[in-house]
């Protein structure tokens, strides 16, 4: 690709389904201000965004490049950044973003940009890789490409730094996260990508198999006894194993568990980080319906309950600490019925939790689009296999 003569500038940003395409329409309207304002001159940026699954079936970076390039060719863009939400690695760091000056294509990570303020460090990050890239410096002898930092976005993105670089890659600039520190970005960020709160809706089914046990157990004079007897710790192990069970029931009902059987490191290390962004993701959206239980037990019990019925079946008065205890209780045993609730849930309604199940939704979605082009699809299609 070459820089357009004109003074506008067509930058396309080609974004995986979801989280991606979700942050990339709304940087579109946010960009070209910023970008003109930067580049001074007169110059104009008219920013276009593209949502398609351009990481299906690989997480190979010098093919992801060539797809990227290939895709920017074939509609004559001047500048591409691919925005994806999978964790890439590269020479056992994780990937944040690599750059080809010569070809004008990017490719940008958001799990390494963290969990907080999402948006904002993906602009940031955007707005400095357009920058970069449409430099005059970027087709220049003056200075390496792989020299030329990327303004703000690596001072303000701690622990984002400079990675390697091969001698027969593409690009030219690559920025990476390593140690703990990046490790916990890249999970934050992963988690994020998911939008755990999408999961509480998803458990509809659950959550009403859920209420229905709390609010039988509620009137249980039984119930009332056993909560009475109940220590603290008791309490706490409780609700612990209960959303464990919760947790562990749906990963494995739903298949959300991420299997490999490559026995690489790399490859482990990615599994692992599967799997931990779907425990967290999913255990985030157990705690809220726990957290939502537990009030709405204990409103139904200030409302069902009777101090005399209630001091005569157990021998204690009904105070405030008897109706927290109760319903803190009867949440932990309302918890293990919505697990069994869980059983009645579609795997689909669930799937957004884990990335291996978004994975397979963009191949189906990439076999799908091969269908509809039929024999006269374009060669980077063809290349995407």
């Amino acid at each position: 690709m070459r820089m357009s003569s004109q003074s506008v500038t067509c930058v396309a940003l080609l974004a995986d389904p979801d989280t991606p395409t979700v942050i990339a329409e709304h940087m579109a309207g946010i960009l070209p201000a910023r970008l003109a304002k930067r580049s001074g001159q007169g110059r104009r940026f008219d920013v276009q965004v593209v949502s398609e699954p351009f990481t299906a079936g690989t997480e190979d970076l010098p093919t992801l490049i060539r797809r990227i390039i290939d895709r920017g060719k074939a509609e004559n863009w001047d500048i591409v950044v691919a925005i994806t939400d999978l964790p890439l690695h590269t020479h056992g760091r994780k990937l944040v973003v690599e750059l080809s000056h010569e070809h004008c294509v990017a490719l940008l990570s958001l799990p390494p940009l963290g969990g907080l303020r999402l948006r904002r460090k993906a602009l940031r990050a955007v707005e400095e890789v357009v920058l970069s890239l449409a430099s005059p410096r970027a087709t220049g002898a003056e200075e390496p490409p792989q020299r030329q930092p990327l303004g703000r976005f690596a001072s303000r993105l701690a622990p984002i730094h400079p990675g390697p670089i091969g001698e027969d890659e593409i690009a030219d600039l690559r920025y990476v996260v390593s140690g703990p520190r990046g490790y916990l970005r890249v999970l934050g960020g992963m988690v994020r990508a998911n939008r755990p709160w999408r999961l509480v809706p998803g458990l509809k089914k659950a959550l009403a198999a859920a209420l229905a046990t709390g609010a039988i157990a509620t009137v249980n004079s039984t119930i009332w006894s056993l909560a009475q007897s109940q220590s603290t710790l008791r309490l706490v192990i409780a609700m612990v194993g209960s959303v464990t069970l919760m947790i562990v029931w749906l990963i494995l009902d739903a298949h959300l568990w991420h299997r490999s059987t490559d026995t690489s490191l790399e490859e482990r290390k990615r599994t692992t980080l599967y799997n931990a962004s779907t425990i967290v993701t999913v255990g985030f959206g157990v705690l809220v319906c726990y957290a939502g239980l537990l009030v709405v037990n204990l409103v139904w019990a200030l409302f069902i309950l009777n101090d005399r019925v209630f001091a005569s079946t157990t021998r204690t008065p009904l105070h405030a600490a008897e109706y927290w205890t109760l319903a803190w209780l009867v949440a932990s045993i309302a918890t293990v019925g919505g697990a069994l609730g869980s059983g009645l849930e579609s795997e689909e309604a669930i799937r957004a939790a884990a990335f291996s199940k978004r994975e397979s939704e963009r191949r189906r979605m990439l076999q799908d689009d091969r269908g509809d082009e039929g024999p006269s699809s374009n060669g980077s299609r063809t290349e995407q296999e």
